[in-house]
């Protein structure tokens, strides 16, 4: 059964959320403070949190931000929900790194659906390549590590994500619309600088592997064949 960390300061649209995933077989946990996130999830293993942005005190752009940069805790997969639905708001919650955008007023089935389709994308495939090598670059799926010429690099979990599809489609033009739909499951009415601003991410983490992440203009990116 996956844990969710519910963190919302409305009584009434937490107990909904926590009611509808409950009947969904999903462990829930409910939070108000934004302060405590990082407390509970040091006592806790949580596989997907639901974060309100307007929280009371520290507020949910901060919290997804400390959770991303927490070395026990940025894989994580979240789903911001909020009643900001501006693509400002939109684009700053995924650059972030949230993994989804639920505005409100929402669907409680639709969320659920979310959730599900977020933490699939987020278990281990037994079909897929658990680790890929590349020159000195070393992806391993089950460890979620990658390693540059030896030494660990702390990855987000989107950018770990688009690495991995980029590596193993290495030759193959993937467009902005596409990632967006498959890294982010979100379309491309939101926004494609979100994608651009990942791969700059990307180039200078890999170092002098970056080149190989080619830009096709006007169309999207690809990570070059040549690579030995």
């Amino acid at each position: 059964m996956n844990n969710i960390l519910i963190v919302e300061d409305d009584a009434n649209i937490s107990n909904l959320v926590k009611y509808n995933l409950s009947k969904a077989n999903f462990k829930c946990f409910a939070e108000r403070s934004g302060e405590n996130v990082i407390h509970i999830l040091q006592k806790t293993r949580f596989d997907l949190i639901i974060l309100d942005i307007m929280l009371t005190g520290m507020d949910g752009f901060e919290v997804c931000k400390r959770i991303r940069l927490h070395p026990d805790f940025k894989s994580i997969p979240i789903i911001m929900l909020t009643a900001r639905g501006e693509e400002i708001d939109r684009i700053l919650g995924l650059e972030l790194g949230a993994d989804d955008y639920v505005v409100k007023p929402f669907s409680p089935r639709e969320l659920v659906l979310r959730v599900k389709s977020i933490l699939k994308r987020h278990d281990p495939d037994e079909s897929a390549d658990t680790v890929i090598e590349l020159a000195g670059i070393k992806i391993d799926t089950e460890a979620h590590k990658i390693t540059i010429n030896g030494h660990e690099v702390p990855f987000t979990s989107k950018e770990f994500a688009l690495l991995y599809l980029l590596v193993k489609r290495k030759g193959k033009v993937q467009t902005r619309e596409s990632l967006l739909n498959e890294i982010w499951d979100v379309s491309s009415d939101v926004t494609t600088r979100t994608v651009d601003t990942h791969i700059k991410k990307l180039r200078k983490k890999l170092e002098n592997y970056g080149q190989y992440i080619e830009t096709v203009h006007g169309i999207g990116y690809k990570f070059r064949e040549d690579i030995n």
